[in-house]
């Protein structure tokens, strides 16, 4: 008997013929989740297994599990040999004693459960039900526990599986879902360092988009600890996007000219212009296919439909916006479960904060936006923003 974590895939079950090309992007980014751990690595159907870890790493490894998008649920499971010729004895005292500590550390007076039997091994002639009934003949003779089918306090769960092996386990731990990363191309994330972009990030690496980040830094008039917190943010939700190239763009050059050059109401405007020639310049580059924003409708002047219209008009790319229906107390929830929040919330001002106008045009007029530009060498300085941004 040992000691192994379960896994299970969720929405690759769907997937019918392509079904082994998202399960090696799921084991590939598996592994790559626990490098630095030592461990083995085992698959049977439908299910992956993990074993010969150190045990005092156990919480760490099921943390960091719990961060791969594609994973359905997990579990901490004892494996034994499923003997069928012995009366399954492995199981039923597998069983057994997961019951009698749980009777131990348990209040209720007199607890009720369940027992749950997988059966993918067709070749035991035993139904699943009579196993479970066997099963729980030793529960009840060693506890005070009584059976409950439908209203219980505990479940025991044995997974009989092709390979000789069971797993016994009575618990069942959520994992991130969705997709493998990797497996629906790549997007370029506008990371600003507040609370919205980070989770538009998560949301699409839940889909599957592999991702590299892009801020946009003004130097004097924003910090090297702004750029440090964006740092910081790109490595929190790096575990769940698997790996996140962050590129940092100088952009007070071309504040400075929209600032004393262009109308004041449609500064926020022609500034996110740029940056989107500026993303979609980088990200064509690195292979990117989409810009992904955290924008959410009507939360700022420069999120508006009219705003949001102007602005990507001069985008190379396809804009996702997932957060795009989402009201701030959901993206803060999501960011506190992520574990973004706190970082976010951080007083480190980013480049949107600084030469804002009193008055910024809401409904802004594409036409006017573009002969407002006219002013500009927009080639030029895109040409120079690009040139000198850096990978970190």
């Amino acid at each position: 008997m040992d000691r192994v974590i379960i896994l299970r895939y969720g929405e690759i079950f769907l997937k019918g013929k392509n079904k082994s090309y998202f399960e090696s992007l799921l084991i590939n980014n598996i592994k790559q989740s626990l490098k630095g751990y030592a461990h083995e690595f085992s698959r049977s159907q439908g299910r992956y297994v993990v074993s010969g870890y150190d045990a005092d790493f156990e919480n760490e490894i099921i943390d960091k599990l719990k961060k791969v998008f594609g994973i359905h649920s997990l579990s901490v499971a004892d494996r034994v040999e499923t003997n069928f010729a012995g009366g399954f004895d492995q199981i039923i005292e597998s069983v057994k004693n997961l019951a009698l500590k749980t009777a131990q550390s348990n209040r209720i007076a007199k607890p009720s459960f369940r027992i749950t039997v997988k059966r993918a091994d067709k070749h035991i002639p035993l139904k699943s039900f009579e196993i479970a009934a066997i099963i729980a003949d030793t529960v009840l003779k060693n506890t005070n526990f009584t059976v409950d089918l439908t209203d219980f306090d505990y479940e025991f769960s044995v997974d009989i599986r092709e390979n000789g092996y069971s797993y016994v386990y009575n618990d069942k731990i959520m994992g991130a879902g969705g997709l493998p990363v990797g497996c629906s191309s790549k997007g370029m994330l506008l990371l600003s360092g507040g609370i919205d972009s980070p989770v538009a990030g998560y949301m699409m690496a839940k889909r599957g988009m592999k991702q590299l980040a892009i801020h946009f830094a003004s130097p004097p008039y924003t910090s090297e600890r702004a750029t440090a917190k964006v740092a910081e943010l790109r490595d929190i939700i790096s575990a769940y996007t698997a790996d996140l190239p962050l590129y940092v763009v100088p952009f007070t050059e071309i504040q400075l000219e929209i600032h004393e050059k262009c109308p004041a109401e449609f500064m926020i405007t022609i500034m996110r212009r740029f940056m989107m020639r500026i993303a979609t310049d980088i990200a064509k580059r690195e292979g990117c296919t989409a810009i992904i924003t955290g924008e959410s409708l009507g939360q700022v002047a420069s999120q508006t439909v009219e705003s949001m219209t102007s602005t990507e008009s001069c985008a190379g790319l396809p804009i996702f916006r997932p957060l795009i229906a989402f009201d701030k107390e959901e993206t803060m929830d999501l960011a506190k479960k992520i574990g973004t929040y706190d970082t976010s919330i951080q007083p480190f001002e980013d480049c949107c904060t600084i030469f804002l106008p009193k008055n910024p045009s809401i409904h802004p007029n594409l036409k006017r936006v573009e002969e407002a530009e006219k002013k500009l060498d927009i080639e030029a300085l895109v040409e120079r923003a690009v040139a000198a941004t850096e990978k970190r």
